[in-house]
């Protein structure tokens, strides 16, 4: 069943992978951006050219009142919505905690696990009235093992990971599934600081022996997003290549 999403983070590596295979699957797509307004409008143009709607709107979701107005906007522009992705999120450069300062710490807080509250506040009591919906969150692997000087990121995606398993329970009883997806190492901007010797030792840590494609953890959350995983919720979909076993 094709529907209405938002996607947060969406102007670029995976919530824009989300945001095409989406499209192709006949939904109609609210394109979060914050600063990329060019990416964010070339790639609603892409996609009105698949003939569904495509609306890029901007909003800082760690802002409460910017995220209560992009969830708004997004409901009038699209009627509705049937599914929220939350995949907007920062990283800091890795660094000992003792080295992280107060405010790093709390800018990061505020964008990757904060503004994920922001949305879902105002997003869920609309896919309450509707006794129906889907929600899929986006973590990372780091969330479930915790990363060496990547303190404040692994804390903010393990707090992604309970906040799913909560709201799956108790919107369980709507008809509306909470699911997340905690990739691995991707090809996305948010990793561009690494090496190529990073990146040859991360390939050599992973069993499949590669980095993964932005498109590759897009399609773990359009699946989520689905009536394919209509049986599913509550659940972490690790998209890795076997880092975490």
């Amino acid at each position: 069943m094709a529907g209405r999403v938002l996607i947060t983070g969406a102007s670029r590596g995976i919530g824009a992978a989300a945001a095409r295979l989406f499209a192709r699957e006949g939904w109609d797509v609210a394109i979060n951006y914050n600063s990329s307004r060019e990416a964010a409008r070339r790639l609603a143009a892409e996609l009105s050219g698949l003939e569904v709607r495509a609306v890029p709107i901007r909003a800082d979701v760690s802002d409460p009142e910017q995220a209560e107005g992009l969830v708004r906007e997004a409901e009038f522009s699209l009627g509705g919505l049937d599914c929220v992705v939350c995949n907007a999120g920062i990283a800091l450069p890795q660094q000992l905690l003792t080295d992280t300062k107060v405010e790093q710490w709390r800018r990061l807080m505020s964008a990757d696990l904060d503004g994920m509250f922001y949305v879902l506040k105002a997003a869920i009591p609309g896919l309450v009235r509707q006794k129906r919906g889907a929600i899929v969150t986006v973590s990372s692997m780091w969330g479930l093992t915790g990363g060496s000087c990547e303190a404040a990121y692994s804390a903010a995606k393990a707090g992604v990971i309970g906040l799913t398993k909560a709201l799956a329970k108790e919107l369980g009883p709507s008809n509306i599934r909470v699911n997340c997806v905690a990739p691995g190492v991707v090809a996305t901007d948010m990793n561009g600081h690494l090496t190529p010797q990073d990146l040859a030792a991360l390939e050599e840590e992973t069993p499949l022996g590669r980095i993964g494609a932005p498109e590759e953890a897009a399609q773990a959350v359009v699946f989520l997003a689905s009536d394919r995983a209509s049986f599913i919720t509550g659940q972490v979909l690790n998209v890795d290549g076997g880092m975490v076993i």
